[in-house]
């Protein structure tokens, strides 16, 4: 993306909206606890002095929204082709600087939701999807993984929430009937489940199940690093020709290369591989084989596809990790797939579990045998719809959720649950 000048009107940002939304969340299990009956993001909106609007979306957590707004009034006048500048002002606003070369967590997660919508603008001022400013797509849709959970049939105690048509899964019949639907629903030729919840030999039995049921597709397992070093290999070794790769059976670079070592499955990572600074200790001991993009929290689109060019570098396989998200983020992470050569497994998404809400016009982000096909319009490709975005608004103002707690809401339910690891 270019600077200033070069025989183009220079577009600057004139303001930037911030506007957290709540939606509604199922009662999704996981290593740390349970769900709670809402999600939260924020939704960015930076208006140039032309009249282009730039699309951005991200946590909303109370301390992510705090520096969002830290930044906002520092954008107005940028050029959105600045993104150094943009750099260089997220991390003043935030009063940091970087460490051996490196910037922290928080002005990357910042930096990349305000980088997105930057993007967004670009394309709109010049034709270009985002996928094309990102150097081309090398592919005209993304697929993407079934991401199984166990769960609850509804949120327990909460009488204002209404339960989905899901039902419950808590065994591997449960997940196996839940695979079957996603399958079914979206077409998806791979099937991920979130570990971690029960015993081991459990997860381990829902996955033969699985197997039995989809013999032909990719399969992986998440506990979250809820797995000491020893049980990690011994569920490699039951799972062994069964899975696609296992993802953090354990905590850390170290204990993961000592999974690594004895399994014969490729381990993968969003836990203990999460900036670059990361990279060097990971690749020496030969910690992970695999490691999950996410332009969330790697520095943007931008710092994604450093990340691309370093897993390349050192022959690591690229994925990409999900949280909740909604259909701003969808369309980012098509886009920044379908310029990634080297990505090579498909990505995760929550977007089954949406309930149907969303702050995007219908339409554009379909799937269609597991995939996604690259929206054609300039920039991400999606419009806001602004009726929808002041519901899930009016539902954050309502829902009292204001920092995601799945420990908490846990202990709620179960006051002797403890949030540890390893567990197993």
């Amino acid at each position: 993306m270019a600077g200033e000048g070069r025989g183009r009107a220079v577009t600057r940002i004139a303001e930037v909206t911030i506007t957290p939304v709540a939606f509604r969340d199922p009662p999704l299990l996981n290593s740390n606890g349970v769900h709670e009956p809402f999600a939260l993001r924020a939704i960015l909106e930076c208006r140039t002095d032309d009249g282009l609007v730039g699309l951005g979306e991200t946590y909303g957590e109370l301390a992510h929204l705090e520096r969002l707004r830290a930044v906002a009034p520092r954008l107005a006048g940028l050029d959105p082709f600045e993104l150094n500048e943009l750099h260089r002002r997220v991390a003043e606003s935030l009063g940091e600087a970087p460490h051996g070369g490196h910037w922290s967590r928080a002005v990357e997660e910042t930096f990349g939701a305000v980088e997105v919508a930057f993007y967004d603008i670009a394309g709109k001022a010049t034709g270009r999807t985002v996928a094309e400013l990102l150097g081309g797509a090398v592919r005209d849709a993304v697929p993407y993984s079934a991401y199984l959970f166990y769960r609850w049939a509804e949120h327990p105690g909460d009488p204002g929430y209404e339960p989905d048509a899901w039902g419950a899964a808590l065994d591997p019949d449960g997940i196996v009937a839940q695979a079957a639907r996603m399958v079914e629903s979206y077409g998806f030729t791979s099937l991920k489940l979130k570990g971690g919840v029960f015993p081991p030999d459990e997860e381990v039995d829902a996955i033969h199940a699985l197997r039995a049921a989809f013999p032909e597709h990719p399969l992986r397992i998440d506990p979250n690093a809820a797995w000491s070093v020893p049980t990690s290999l011994a569920v490699a070794r039951a799972l062994d020709g069964e899975l696609e790769y296992l993802e953090d059976p354990t905590d850390g670079i170290a204990a993961m290369a000592a999974v690594a070592a004895g399994s014969s499955m490729p381990l993968a990572t969003n836990m203990c591989v999460v900036e670059m600074a990361h990279i060097p200790p990971a690749v020496e001991q030969k910690a992970v084989g695999i490691v999950l993009a996410d332009h969330h929290y790697w520095g943007g689109l931008s710092g994604s596809r450093q990340l691309a060019a370093i897993c390349a570098t050192f022959g690591i396989g690229l994925s990409m990790h999900s949280n909740s998200h909604l259909g701003i983020s969808l369309a980012a992470m098509t886009h920044l797939a379908a310029a990634t050569p080297n990505l090579g497994y498909a990505c995760d998404t929550h977007r089954p579990w949406q309930a149907g809400e969303d702050v995007v016009a219908p339409g554009v982000l379909e799937f269609e045998n597991g995939s996604v096909a690259l929206p054609t319009a300039p920039g991400l490709g999606v419009e806001l719809d602004r009726d929808a975005l002041g519901v899930l608004a009016e539902q954050y103002e309502r829902c009292g959720v204001r920092t995601r707690d799945d420990t908490g809401y846990m202990q709620r339910f179960d006051p002797g649950y403890v949030r540890m690891r390893p567990r197993w």
